[in-house]
């Protein structure tokens, strides 16, 4: 069976489905892998790394897919109203294209999906449970993401984040406050620790709590009998009562804090509004907020995606797709939970694909097969 490896083509997309470690162990599986040219080039991975691995390479992406029963993607890909190159068009009809598909913000593919009888299947999707960790994208990239958002701070602060005592007077650590305690929001934590500020996170999940304490940081938390935990590990959307208590919390916060990274997401949801105005307007001069929520809306009032714009004497940066400024690792991690997922549907006796419905990862994350929509949450858009 042929996998097409191709290259990302959407605005800031550095990323690559496949390394030449993860092309070889693919080929000793039994496939025939195909990579476009150019594809790893952004993550640092030659066409020559891929062709030794034992890869061909195609010219282009049409070339690349032509003959294709798998397509191997890190994002969804481009439909003819986008502009560029008709992606979905060119996939040959009856292949199987893995990727994140964005179900919840571009469902509307999935008709273009079922037309050409593509079985697609999205690794948003994959549910939470420990058989599926080797394959969660959301983790691994969101932990990157984390990291880099507090690189992206350390940037645009004008001042060290560590305490420094010097001939010259003693220079105060710098206070981090993380908005968020889930997978990007605990590496973010960690991350400005290991820089040497002081860190608290507020996380309407009481659970969080243990490890927000764990990684050196105060929790912070709005008392409430209400439950923030929502389905697969993500937080919920709280009451309005409890919005309204969270927002006095979070502007009382925000003005002994120098930085701010926000994390908070509503799985099929806009992102909840954290940061507003009048808050930014009272942080101190020269703080700096990074909303990593800015792709689903915005955490943070007047953000804007791909800007660091300034208000009030405040940075505030919507840098989109924060894992992609670390393409080298995030192509790595990315492309294992890949194999492993593509190694989920293979059935090595008989050397073919196995799309099994009956497992509960494949189920959770195929949204079109034989033409159809089949995805109980989506079939009806």
């Amino acid at each position: 069976m042929k996998v097409a490896i191709v290259k990302e083509r959407r605005l800031h997309e550095t990323r690559v489905a496949a390394s030449a470690e993860t092309v070889k162990k693919m080929i000793a599986l039994g496939f025939e892998v195909i990579v476009e040219k150019g594809a790893g080039l952004a993550s640092a991975i030659r066409d020559e790394d891929y062709k030794t691995a034992g890869a061909h390479l195609a010219k282009d992406f049409a070339a690349c897919v032509q003959k294709a029963d798998i397509v191997l993607k890190v994002q969804r890909p481009l439909s003819k109203e986008e502009g560029g190159i008709d992606e979905i068009a060119a996939l040959p009809e009856g292949s199987t294209l893995i990727a994140m598909l964005s179900p919840h913000t571009a469902p509307e593919q999935f008709k273009d999906y079922a037309a050409r009888k593509i079985n697609a299947l999205s690794l948003e999707l994959a549910p939470r449970i420990t058989r599926a960790q080797a394959m969660d994208v959301l983790s691994s990239q969101s932990n990157l993401a984390g990291y880099r958002a507090v690189i992206e701070a350390s940037a645009l602060f004008g001042r060290v984040f560590p305490m420094m005592m010097t001939a010259a007077g003693t220079v105060p650590p710098a206070r981090a406050l993380i908005l968020g305690a889930g997978v990007a929001g605990l590496q973010a934590i960690a991350t400005a620790r290991r820089l040497g500020a002081i860190v608290s996170a507020f996380d309407v999940r009481a659970a969080a709590r243990e490890q927000v304490e764990s990684l050196g940081a105060s929790f912070i938390s709005v008392e409430s009998e209400e439950a923030g935990e929502g389905t697969g590990g993500y937080a919920k959307e709280m009451s309005i009562d409890y919005q309204k208590r969270q927002a006095e919390k979070i502007h009382e916060t925000v003005k002994k804090n120098d930085v701010i990274v926000t994390t908070a997401l509503i799985p099929g949801k806009p992102a909840p509004r954290l940061i507003t105005e009048p808050m930014i307007r009272d942080m101190k001069e020269g703080s700096v907020i990074i909303d990593m929520a800015v792709e689903a809306g915005g955490n943070v009032e007047g953000s804007e995606l791909g800007k660091v714009i300034e208000k009030h004497g405040v940075k505030i940066c919507g840098y989109g797709n924060l894992s992609s400024r670390i393409a080298r690792d995030a192509s790595a991690l990315y492309a294992r939970n890949m194999l492993n997922f593509l190694t989920l549907l293979w059935d090595n006796e008989q050397k073919k694909l196995h799309i099994n419905l009956e497992d509960e990862i494949i189920k959770a994350t195929a949204i079109t097969q034989g033409g159809k929509i089949i995805h109980p949450q989506f079939d009806g858009k």
